[in-house]
């Protein structure tokens, strides 16, 4: 299990460097971090004064070394645009993001294998068809489509619930949550379905196909043949086997509500970190596309860990392979 775990740290590790690799390189390819700080009008001398005092002048290893040591300790700079540190900054809109992700999981999760193990047992019924035909809407659509749709029908025509914004929300130390207001939680009803549809039609479709195979299986006919009740078999067995890939993939899909956030937030003006992101884009704010940058990466690469080492738990045939290598 040890040389389970480093070798998959290793990796981790490997893909953060060089997700900063790139990262670091937007500074230097991306426009003159001087010029975006200080305008035209700056004379030569407090240009060259500010490359000094920033460490431009350093050879590029020592840039990376310095920019990887920042970013280690969360450090990412001075917003160009906003002239205040950046961390300051993803403090303020992190909370917004994780809530907005963590619903739409919880979503995506609990209706996707729902509906999944349903229309993988059911197969030819007339609520398994309806399903899946409702499901394609969730593929086929474009995620600001549905939004603009859902602003436009729940706001607009039945004014039963609020088009943008986050609502009132609640600070608890450090963190500010709109869970505990009415408010809050009405704001987050919308964003939330229409960040979640796209990944719950996907676990519904991979659910499904797992489960059908599943039953097929030699085992599960095996179990039949012997009289095992049908709900012992569909979701004892042929579940908890089928859930293992799913695993693996929801773990990485959890990772993409973060990425597809951006443009649910920016549909619903969702104050979190995938709006700040687009205004860092729209002018050249490069420490904040930096620091964006790896953040997504790490919660990506940490969810990814995570779900390597719980598949070792899991799937009995990974721990068969490595005592074997270790052996």
């Amino acid at each position: 299990m040890i040389n389970y775990f480093l070798k998959r740290l290793l990796q981790s590790v490997l893909v953060m460097l060089i997700v900063a690799f790139v990262s670091f390189s937007l500074f230097n390819f991306v426009g003159d971090p001087v010029h975006n700080m200080v305008g035209q009008e700056a004379s030569a001398e407090k240009r060259e004064e500010i490359r000094e005092k920033l460490g431009l002048n350093d050879p590029v290893y020592t840039q990376f070394y310095k920019f990887v040591s920042n970013a280690s300790q969360g450090e990412f700079g001075l917003s160009y645009q906003l002239r205040r540190p950046v961390s300051d900054l993803i403090a303020e809109r992190l909370p917004a993001t994780l809530e907005l992700v963590f619903v739409s999981a919880v979503i995506a999760i609990a209706i996707g294998v729902l509906f999944g193990v349903y229309t993988g047992i059911n197969r030819e019924g007339y609520v398994s068809n309806f399903i899946l035909i409702i499901s394609l809407f969730g593929v086929s659509l474009p995620t600001f489509v549905i939004g603009i749709l859902f602003i436009y029908l729940f706001a607009v025509i039945l004014g039963v619930l609020p088009s943008f914004g986050r609502g009132e929300v609640i600070h608890v130390g450090f963190w500010s949550t709109g869970f505990l207001t009415l408010t809050g939680l009405k704001a987050l009803i919308l964003p939330s379905i229409t960040l979640s549809l796209f990944q719950m039609t996907y676990i519904i479709r991979l659910v499904r196909a797992e489960m059908m195979e599943i039953l097929q299986t030699d085992y599960i006919k095996f179990a039949k043949a012997r009289g095992i009740n049908q709900n012992i078999i569909n979701y004892s067995h042929a579940l908890k086997n089928g859930l293992i890939p799913v695993i693996t993939i929801t773990g990485i899909n959890v990772g993409t509500l973060i990425a597809f956030s951006i443009i649910t937030e920016t549909v619903f003006q969702w104050p979190g970190m995938g709006l700040l992101f687009i205004n860092a884009v729209q002018f050249v704010d490069i420490p904040i596309m930096s620091a964006y940058l790896i953040m997504v990466a790490f919660i990506f690469v940490m969810i990814n860990f995570i779900v390597d080492i719980a598949y070792y738990f899991i799937d009995p045939r990974i721990r068969f392979k490595e005592e074997m290598m270790t052996e």
